[in-house]
């Protein structure tokens, strides 16, 4: 048959195909608030899966340097979506009074992993109490730090329980290890690093939320202006991004392995390791009610008031302006199975 008889005879049904196939993506760059690692591996299972390019999209989707960075790449329009924390985020809308510039799209961490992790040898418990007198190692400006006079107040310590080390993030293993400083603090999934050069039996991890500090952690964050423009494009990232979390914890491995793909320097082994606790904080309680990415408005009123008063702002920023919902997947997708 000739190639011109043989496309005559295709059936119409095809057409659609073929025009889905030549579709043309619209392109999104996404900024990560860190380097890669298996905190972030459901994006990159999104992108190896092609659930990205499935909803019309030709995501970007590069490293970032913290979370204050990450919504000032989105606030000046160099990205239009980017994994940032929820307290930056409202000392950035109370410091840019009027409309927001940037809001929040999808409840990443359901809970932010903020632990202080101290050596036992030097005396720290998981008692609070236990880091008096001792030297702690956190970057000058680090969420962890600054979200230490909420545990204080909760458990009712003094702010200067301890003395501050200031540290860059790179060298904070090695002053751990060395004995330079008796605890420091982390993302508890971030603590992976540590792990492998002082057991973790050696280690006491006291967490923030067990301070019973309910804070929430890095979320998606879109610009106002693609959310205003362009609602549908925002919602697609999102299906994408969100069929690729419950995949991750369904199979941790794949998710891993993906990431790997983007950067194979990175363990395997460690990786999975740091995903299994990332999911803890991802997944955590309240997603058993309002499913993955949402949020309870109580909870995060009541994190504006903290991080207000902590932060000693100006101005205190609405929750309604903080997160907006509207473009969220389905309920029924984004829940958890048991």
């Amino acid at each position: 048959m000739q190639r011109r008889h043989f496309l005559a005879a295709l059936p119409v049904c095809v057409a659609p195909w073929v025009h889905a196939q030549g579709r043309s993506l619209t392109p999104l760059k996404f900024t990560l608030d860190f380097r890669v690692t298996g905190q972030t591996a459901p994006f990159f299972l999104a992108q190896q899966k092609g659930y990205y390019r499935d909803e019309g999209l030709d995501v970007s989707l590069d490293v970032g340097s913290g979370s204050v960075a990450s919504i000032t790449r989105i606030a000046s329009g160099a990205y239009q979506l980017g994994l940032g924390d929820i307290s930056s985020l409202i000392e950035f809308n109370a410091q840019n009074a009027g409309t927001p510039r940037v809001q929040a799209v999808y409840q990443y961490y359901n809970r932010a992993p903020f632990v202080i992790i101290g050596r036992k040898d030097r005396g720290v418990t998981t008692d609070f109490q236990s880091l008096k007198g001792k030297k702690v190692a956190a970057a000058a400006v680090e969420s962890t730090r600054r979200a230490w006079p909420m545990v204080a107040r909760n458990k009712q310590l003094p702010v200067d329980l301890f003395s501050w080390s200031t540290t860059e993030f790179s060298a904070r293993d090695n002053v751990m290890v060395r004995g330079d400083v008796d605890a420091a603090t982390y993302f508890h999934d971030s603590a992976l690093s540590l792990f492998a050069r002082i057991k973790p039996e050696e280690l006491s991890i006291l967490r923030y939320t067990d301070a019973g500090v309910q804070l929430y952690g890095n979320a998606i964050l879109a610009s106002s202006g693609l959310i205003a423009e362009k609602p549908e494009v925002v919602a697609a990232f999102l299906r994408a991004t969100n069929r690729a979390i419950v995949e991750s914890f369904a199979n941790p491995a794949a998710a891993i392995a993906a990431t790997r793909q983007r950067e194979p320097i990175l363990d395997e082994k460690l990786e999975l390791a740091r995903w299994a606790i990332t999911a803890q904080y991802v997944g955590a309680a309240d997603t058993q009610s309002h499913g993955l990415g949402d949020f309870s408005k109580r909870l995060l009123e009541q994190q504006v008031d903290s991080v207000v008063e902590t932060f000693a702002l100006k101005s205190q920023p609405s929750a309604d302006a903080l997160f907006n919902r509207s473009m969220l997947p389905a309920k029924a997708a984004r829940m958890l199975k048991a």
